[in-house]
């Protein structure tokens, strides 16, 4: 659509306001007989073609896209923001995680169990000083043994410069509002940015979105389970690690403390959790009122690169109205957040927001149904399957839930199969129905490695011109570990 079209479009929708200046009496007619319903006509979109679309440049959706390009796929990546990152850059931490727990086990071995594109993204970022690099954790290495963390800003720009180098066509400030499907296959995708309306037909699509847009518009089922607070996290800047860290010692309160590169110089702090409870009990009431948790990381003086805040919905994320409500919470919280810091914590005296995300960040959309559904049996136990893609040995409920003897389970493609649609994938944070399960497979670098899974497949069945289900494992396989992923076995 170009811009005479657009502009048609408005006019049409306003011709039966002309003449209405100055008649208030006939706007406050007009607006009680407006109609419960709008039905849109018809229009002729352009369209174009690819051979994999990803929607949703987040986590996953950014290693799903390189994955796709570098195979061989013409790779349209779209992204309702302007940047590519997601959760990575606006609601997490550090990143989760890379090695399997082997500081909680006494003689197992330490293992770097997610390599491939993820590892690729934190060499890059390491390049320029935007990583702590795998910082080994000598507080709280039950939780995890290494935090990874970054600077959010970086990561964007890197994760851009790879896609463009890989030559992904990455369409920005794009809304995915619509899917083009029939008999159990999706055809193409709807979008709309400030260009107008276009329809993408692609071979194989990747979701991406968290939220399981594309699987929802496509008719695949779904469940909105709501088990998640919301956050948006805050970076704090005029802030000194140092005697943050000094503060919460003097309490007994740190349980979670790892030295690693940060402003170009290793050996200094880079995360420290306390526990809250022995904090003082104005500012643990503050806290828990806003619901802000204390974990914090940085690579870089002077700064903490997240805090989180958390609210938890009545209803699920992806009712709007409510969201609206939710987001404004949110910020009033944060500037609490902010005035805690400011009267009880030494060396913030001064600190203010620097960073926050550009809207609310969820753990949990839709729950999109998979061939197979990732059980918390199956993490814990570590178990592997015939038709892995990659192997993860990191739980956010460590140490009270762990995955089994400081092991790796393995996510199988099958559970990246939409069900009932023959040339969809999912990946991120939209699989796996059980919560204690999805603890673990919802993390960064589990999204990550399961972007590169779906990438990878939706390339090869574009290229080969067959659907998910039948795409031969070997040739999966194959490719996967050409692209430097990880298997036990």
């Amino acid at each position: 659509m170009n811009r005479r079209t657009f502009s048609k479009g408005v006019v049409a929708l306003g011709m039966g306001s002309a003449g209405l200046a100055g008649a208030a009496p006939a706007r406050a007619a007009a607006a009680e007989s407006a109609p419960r319903y709008w039905e849109e006509p018809a229009r002729r979109l352009p369209a174009g073609d690819c051979d994999v679309v990803v929607a949703g440049a987040g986590t996953a959706g950014v290693v799903a896209a390189l994955a796709a390009a570098r195979n061989g796929a013409r790779t349209v990546l779209i992204e309702r923001k302007g940047y590519p990152g997601g959760t990575v850059t606006e609601g997490g931490t550090a990143l989760h995680s890379f090695y399997n727990l082997w500081k909680a086990f006494p003689r197992v071995e330490k293992r770097q169990v997610v390599r491939g594109i993820a590892q690729e993204i934190i060499d890059r970022l390491m390049a320029v000083g935007g990583c702590s690099g795998h910082a080994e954790m000598t507080q709280g290495y039950t939780y995890d043994c290494v935090c990874t963390a970054i600077d959010t800003e970086l990561y964007k720009l890197i994760t851009w410069r790879m896609l463009a180098e890989a030559g992904v066509d990455v369409r920005v400030n794009t809304l995915l509002v619509g899917a083009i499907a029939d008999r159990g296959r999706v055809r193409g995708v709807l979008t709309e940015s400030r260009d107008g309306r276009e329809a993408l037909f692609a071979r194989c699509f990747v979701d991406c979105t968290a939220f399981g847009d594309l699987a929802a518009y496509a008719g695949a089922d779904y469940r909105e389970p709501n088990d998640y607070p919301v956050v948006n996290s805050i970076g704090f800047a005029y802030v000194n690690m140092e005697r943050y860290h000094a503060w919460l010692d003097s309490h007994g309160a740190v349980t979670q403390y790892a030295e690693g590169v940060r402003s170009g110089e290793p050996g200094k702090i880079v995360r420290v959790q306390p526990n809250t409870g022995k904090l003082p009990e104005a500012f643990r009431n503050g806290c828990r009122k806003i619901g802000m948790s204390l974990v914090t990381t940085s690579v870089h003086d002077n700064y903490f690169m997240f805090i989180k805040i958390n609210f938890k919905m009545r209803v699920s994320p992806t009712d709007a109205r409510a969201v609206s409500k939710a987001e404004l919470e949110l910020r009033e919280r944060q500037a609490k957040a902010v005035d805690l810091f400011r009267r009880f914590v030494p060396g913030c005296e001064k600190a203010f927001m620097a960073r926050t995300s550009p809207t609310l960040c969820i753990r949990r959309g839709r729950q999109t149904v998979c061939d197979y559904d990732v059980t918390h049996e199956d993490v814990i136990e570590a178990r592997h399957f015939d038709d892995e893609v990659m192997v993860y040995g990191f739980h956010d409920s460590a140490p009270r839930l762990q995955v089994g003897g400081g092991g790796t389970y393995g996510l199988p493609y099958r559970a990246l199969r939409v069900a009932k649609l023959e040339n969809l994938l999912a990946a991120g944070m939209l699989i796996t129905s059980d919560h204690r399960a999805h603890m673990s497979t919802r993390n960064t670098v589990c999204c990550m490695g399961q972007g590169q899974g779906a990438g990878t497949a939706a390339a090869l069945c574009a290229a080969n011109g067959c659907g998910t289900r039948d795409l031969k494992y070997a040739d999966l396989r194959k490719a996967l570990e050409a692209g430097g992923v990880y298997f036990e076995a």
